[in-house]
């Protein structure tokens, strides 16, 4: 194996479960590398220990990252070689990692980025999905306007959408996708290359239903079926009853107009009434 180069920082993939998961390359960068910053310290020394390497472990998360980030520049820039790691899997996607490239760039120091484990792929190429065409959302942002927003963006996009989540938020943020983009097909992936993963395929609210038949448990991958023509479809048909509904409510009783939309569009008729008394309303 050669030799690391000096200054240079190096993105380290680490296993998202099973540890045999890390390839030769990165145990080797590790075993050299002057510093590496994770996460958490005694979450990589797990790792760290099972693979028989001391190191240099420093802390770098998202809390200190401006400080912290700063010193591995000033370390990089001396002609140390520095190794960043996440708690699971490929640094700087949803990682902090991401700021520690950025300031890398803007010093001209050299990156190599190794290729290895990710979550979000992992569970793609097993989900019966569509493959071709996905983005990678991650975690939903915190923030109610900044998440609502984000979720109307997406709702239209054609392609398989990924999402990220903890245990204990997941059921609020299935509920959140099943008011955002509907009823969707969609799968749940957890426990990835461990002894208990787990693959639950469904949809939105089967999936999300069978959360409180059994407490949910380990990180989540969430995928969800992109729109698509069918979707697409529904979406004007409804809007068709929608006009036809208030066109004929301007001359006969809610309820009336209800009964003859309902027959029509093959609906039932207390879903186009309700629809109609809030419009009406307004």
């Amino acid at each position: 194996m050669n030799e690391l180069t000096a200054g240079t920082l190096y993105l380290v993939p680490t296993p998202i479960g099973n540890l045999s998961d890390i390839t030769e390359r990165a145990v080797e960068i590790l075993r050299q590398a002057d510093i590496i910053a994770c996460e958490d310290t005694r979450h990589t020394r797990i790792l760290l220990d099972h693979l028989g390497i001391g190191g240099h472990v420093v802390s770098y998360h998202e809390h200190n990252k401006k400080e912290a980030g700063s010193k591995l520049i000033e370390e990089l820039m001396a002609g140390k070689t520095v190794a960043q790691v996440s708690d699971a899997g490929m640094p700087v996607i949803s990682d902090p990692g991401a700021d520690l490239v950025r300031l890398a760039i803007a010093a001209d120091i050299p990156i190599v980025p190794l290729p290895g484990p990710n979550a979000a792929l992992t569970a793609l190429v097993a989900s019966g999905l569509d493959v071709r065409q996905f983005v990678f959302v991650g975690f939903l942002p915190k923030i109610t306007a900044k998440r609502k927003k984000l979720l109307a963006d997406l709702e239209k996009v054609p392609f398989t959408l990924i999402f990220y989540e903890a245990p204990h938020r997941i059921k609020e943020t299935m509920d959140t996708l099943i008011k955002a983009l509907g009823d969707r097909k969609a799968v749940t992936a957890r426990e990835l290359t461990k002894k208990f993963e787990t693959f639950d395929r469904g949809t939105l609210t089967s999936l999300r239903e069978g959360m409180d038949v059994e407490d949910p448990r380990g990180e989540y991958v969430i995928l969800v079926e992109g729109w698509n023509e069918d979707m697409a479809a529904e979406e004007d048909s409804a809007a068709s009853w929608q006009e036809k509904a208030l066109e004929l409510a301007k001359t006969m009783p809610a309820k009336e107009a209800a009964r003859e939309i309902a027959t029509a569009f093959h609906m039932g008729r207390r879903e186009v009434y309700q629809f109609l008394i809030k419009k009406l309303e307004t």
